[in-house]
């Protein structure tokens, strides 16, 4: 182990708090195709601002670069590429080949290949291995070995770190988990061996179904207590004082993981001949939350306004709270609804970069919140703390007299809100 370099592909949410746990007790090579991602972590700084304060990469043990030659030198790489979907919502595994290129280019002899992305079960042997193999001319389990380790990354979470989860591994022989094991060890506590490989892509997997399913059953019960007039809060606030009630609650699923990995679950199914029920299920319900709130909005709109185009704030946009993510985000979505109709959108969001305006220039970023007595309707996408803690009372000073207020998941006092799931 004291002369493993270990080379990681991709610096995303993944990637970086990979690189600089491992660098800490080895010598990384981050590997990222990004000129400007590379250029910027040398600088010490994340864009995504996983990290609060500013990178201290002062240890000389962590060599960032857009240059795949470096990672000649390494014996262990692992790759922790995104792996998305296409637009019809099946594997898009094309960064998970480019990476499996590189790897094959560099990769030696008794080297080891670890995965981390999300992937569908079998999907590291059957697919990945077969492109090492073919660049590299080595032969799998004989001069080159492979492991599965599937990220847990919470992007926001300062509690469940890499240093404080329980990480699962697996490997294609036993010496291979030997050394996965020695190597976890130095940046995580607990492991839990997974009996092999496909067992923890599956694992990976049913995690995030698990909650898309539970959310689609709180959005469905939304739904439906909002026809009989009942509040949706109140009724889970009740039914959470039994013991065993699973704490879900309704909400738009965008990101890069609860709303894609069904798709690669259910793309493994269809391909062994089963035709998933209960998860596409769930999919589709989580899939029309978008265009259930724009209509809830949009009917708002109509009882307080007519046909009259009016001025709409947008308060965060993110995929989720305390993040600067938007991949996947159902609140943009919403947004590029609003778009086609009668509004004059504008969008305040403190963890977003306003420099970058990404959407449309008819879009109005504001850098603060100022405007008294201005908006016609406020939209609560994404409450961060930042956005909730300016609290109701001045949240609502910023609408006109005659306004509504839609907080998407219950975040202010209800006296200040009109609706919300």
């Amino acid at each position: 182990m004291k002369k493993d370099i270990i080379g990681i592909i991709g610096l995303g949410y993944v990637g970086l708090p990979l690189a600089l746990a491992f660098s800490r007790k080895k010598h990384v090579i981050g590997f990222d195709r990004d000129k400007e991602r590379i250029n910027q972590l040398k600088r010490g700084i994340d864009k995504n601002n996983e990290f609060k304060k500013k990178l201290k990469i002062k240890n000389k043990n962590v060599n960032f670069t857009n240059k795949s030659n470096l990672l000649r030198e390494c014996n262990i790489f692992i790759v922790t590429v995104p792996t998305p979907v296409t637009k019809t919502n099946l594997p898009d595994l094309k960064l998970l080949s480019n990476a499996c290129q590189t790897v094959g280019k560099y990769i030696k002899k008794n080297s080891i290949f670890i995965l981390e992305s999300t992937v569908y079960p079998g999907c590291l042997e059957e697919y990945c291995v077969p492109i090492i193999e073919k660049i590299s001319k080595l032969k799998f389990n004989k001069d080159f070995f492979c492991g599965y380790s599937p990220e847990r990354v919470n992007p926001g979470d300062q509690k469940h770190t890499i240093e404080r989860i329980t990480k699962i591994i697996s490997a294609s022989n036993l010496q291979t988990l030997s050394t996965m094991k020695n190597l976890y060890k130095l940046v995580t506590k607990k492991l839990h061996i997974a009996n092999s490989i496909k067992v923890a892509e599956s694992a990976k997997v049913i995690e995030n179904i698990q909650r898309d399913i539970n959310i689609a059953l709180m959005n469905e019960i939304s739904i439906v207590l909002k026809k009989m007039n009942i509040s949706t809060k109140e009724v889970l606030d009740a039914a959470s004082t039994k013991w065993n009630f699973l704490k879900f609650t309704p909400g738009l699923v965008g990101g890069h993981c609860i709303g894609v990995d069904p798709y690669y679950f259910t793309y493994k199914a269809r391909k062994i001949k089963y035709e998933p029920k209960v998860i596409l299920s769930g999919r589709s319900i989580n899939n029309r939350m978008a265009k259930y709130v724009f209509n809830k909005i949009s009917y708002m709109k109509k009882k307080f306004f007519g046909k009259m185009k009016i001025k709409i704030l947008i308060l965060g946009i993110a995929f989720k709270e305390n993040i600067s993510d938007i991949r996947n985000s159902q609140v943009i979505k919403i947004l590029k609804m609003m778009k086609s109709s009668d509004y004059k959108i504008y969008v305040y969001d403190p963890h977003i970069d306003k420099n970058k305006n990404f959407l449309s220039k008819k879009i109005n970023f504001l850098n603060k919140l100022n405007k008294i007595n201005f908006f016609d309707a406020i939209f609560i996408g994404t409450p961060h703390k930042k956005i909730i803690k300016i609290g109701g009372k001045k949240i609502k000073s910023f609408c006109k007299q005659k306004s509504f207020i839609f907080d998407l998941k219950s975040s202010l006092n209800k006296k200040f809100v009109d609706d919300s799931l």
